[in-house]
């Protein structure tokens, strides 16, 4: 897991380059998109979610609740854009943090 501001750092200039795979709209969350997430987590573990404006909730409490039901970290909020991460099993990493 992230264990220094350095790590962060790295995997904020990491999700810079990718584009954002999941959109949370008016529907906000639900057990499919939670779902979804999940599993992109495991191919990726690096994800970017825009969160859409006619959403009414706040994308810091989605981030926050995606994080606890995948259990994955939130690298960062900023304005509508979610980026979560989540270290891959030992054999199977992808992204080596410094």
């Amino acid at each position: 897991m992230i264990k220094t501001s350095k790590q962060r750092a790295y995997l904020k200039s990491l999700a810079m380059k990718i584009d954002p795979i999941f959109q949370v709209g008016k529907a906000s969350l639900t057990p499919e998109l939670t779902k979804a997430v999940e599993e992109a987590l495991c191919a990726r573990e690096l994800i970017k979610i825009s969160v859409l404006q006619n959403c009414t909730d706040d994308p810091r409490e989605i981030a926050a609740y995606l994080a606890e039901r995948t259990h994955s970290e939130v690298v960062q909020v900023i304005g509508k854009k979610i980026v979560l991460y989540r270290e891959g099993k030992d054999n199977k990493k992808k992204i080596i943090l410094p």
